[in-house]
């Protein structure tokens, strides 16, 4: 427990009533919480991208993959794609004000990740001596 909590907390942190739904909630944290989605929206936080700027800006990532991930942000509404009629065509990629909203929460979300890592690896160095052979890494 952090310094100044004194109770349990028991309240659910997402409620949707009496029924035991998800709302919708999961489709939207599953596609912000996939392994590249975040990263993109990080990337256009900083402006407008065109495509290859935004590959070269995010490591690791196939040029397929990209395409689909921003994509499934432009139908989310969290990304604009615009194509300029030149030769070749180019196409820049920007936030949507929905998707500017996201970027405080991302921000939130590295901050809190920065605080906490070196007490995430103590944890799992502990955990990972008391149980050697779980195989979860």
């Amino acid at each position: 427990m952090s310094v100044g909590h004194t109770e349990v907390t028991t309240a659910p942190v997402v409620s949707c009533g009496e029924q035991h739904e998800d709302c919708g909630i999961r489709e939207v944290l599953d596609r912000i919480g996939d392994k590249w989605s975040v990263l993109i929206v990080v990337e256009l936080a900083r402006g407008v991208h065109r495509f290859r700027q935004l590959q070269r800006a995010v490591p690791g990532i196939s040029q397929r993959m990209l395409t689909l991930t921003v994509r499934r942000l432009e139908r989310d509404g969290l990304v604009t794609r615009t194509v300029h009629p030149t030769v070749p065509p180019q196409v820049e990629y920007e936030l949507t004000a929905m998707g500017h909203s996201l970027t405080h929460l991302v921000r939130a979300l590295a901050d809190w990740s920065a605080e906490h890592r070196d007490a995430i690896a103590q944890a799992r160095q502990e955990w990972d001596a008391e149980h050697p052979d779980s195989g979860i890494r």
